[in-house]
């Protein structure tokens, strides 16, 4: 016993040193294999998406500002390039709050009242997604043509539907039609019935209960939704391209004019409106990328 109190024992073995040279530990090599495999793939993925998105798209940037600013002014502000960008906005502001309707509805539909037949709604309703533009397209023109099913109809009440605004619009709803209600339905099946019973016992009828408890918690769902619808309709290309005609001028939205610009050797003309077209489809990301951000907690609040 020292002075102190405390016992002395045998000196402890001591400590060694990793010796400079020597192997590391496995769990230490391990690590170092786990990271670099990890950053392999995010390497590959970079490439990837380089490969196929980055460096093409880049191109047409290059491409478009290579003899400088003026000829692409010239190219996005000649008439039928102006008529273009507008028939493009006027058809995506008709069909995007037509198609936010229709989803909603078809959403509380599919979420909130069960009926025989439900899960065949729900197949029609994501038929877009299967089958090609060009089929759409193709099958319009067989039921709104001047041959088609409604076709005599309609030309003997002065309507033409093929060739013409109304059939780019109808197009264009039915290649974006899901998007609205598939955003929705999770929000609705993740918010439950119960705030709704709880308006309903309140005294609240369906459509107070719809405005004030439904619709401001699925809001998030609704939005995103519409964004997605608003990215489809301003790039749709396969299934207007059969119902427009392609007329320069009259019937010819962005996407069209670019690819009738390009076969026509206006290569300026074509990439300038593509990258007006770029431009819309990354403004569109932004939002859409703000809203992934946001919480579940916060799309159902």
């Amino acid at each position: 016993m020292s002075a102190s109190g405390a016992a002395i024992g045998p000196p402890g073995p001591p400590e060694l040193s990793p010796t400079p040279g020597a192997p590391a530990p496995a769990g230490t090599a391990h690590a170092r294999a786990g990271r670099a495999g990890k950053l392999g793939l995010r390497t590959l993925a970079l490439g990837y998406l380089a490969m196929l998105l980055l460096l093409p798209v880049g191109m047409i940037f290059y491409r478009t500002f290579e003899h400088g600013l003026a000829p692409v002014w010239d190219a996005i502000t000649a008439p039928n390039a102006v008529h273009a960008f507008w028939l493009s906005i006027e058809i995506v502001a008709i069909v995007v709050p037509l198609n936010t309707v229709f989803g909603i509805g078809m959403a509380l539909q599919l979420e909130r009242r069960k009926f025989k037949g439900g899960g065949l709604l729900g197949i029609l309703l994501d038929l877009p997604f299967a089958i090609s533009p060009v089929v759409v397209g193709l099958a319009l023109v067989l039921a709104y043509g001047t041959t088609g099913w409604f076709g005599n109809w309609l030309v003997a009440h002065g309507i033409q539907v093929i060739f013409s605004v109304p059939g780019m619009v109808i197009a264009t709803a039915i290649v974006a039609l899901p998007f609205v209600a598939r955003e929705t339905m999770p929000v609705l099946r993740e918010l439950g019935v119960e705030s709704e019973e709880a308006a309903a016992t309140l005294g609240a009828s369906s459509w107070q209960t719809f405005w004030r408890v439904t619709l401001p918690a699925i809001r998030w769902g609704v939005v995103y939704g519409v964004v997605l619808t608003t990215a489809r309709a301003l790039g749709e290309f396969g299934a207007v391209s059969v119902v427009s005609g392609r007329i320069l001028g009259q019937t010819q939205t962005l996407p069209l004019y670019v690819q009738s610009s390009f076969e026509n050797f206006d290569t300026t003309g074509a990439y300038a409106a593509a990258v007006v077209l770029a431009l819309l489809a990354f403004v569109t990301l932004l939002a859409m990328t703000r809203l992934a951000r946001r919480t579940p907690a916060d799309r159902t609040v």
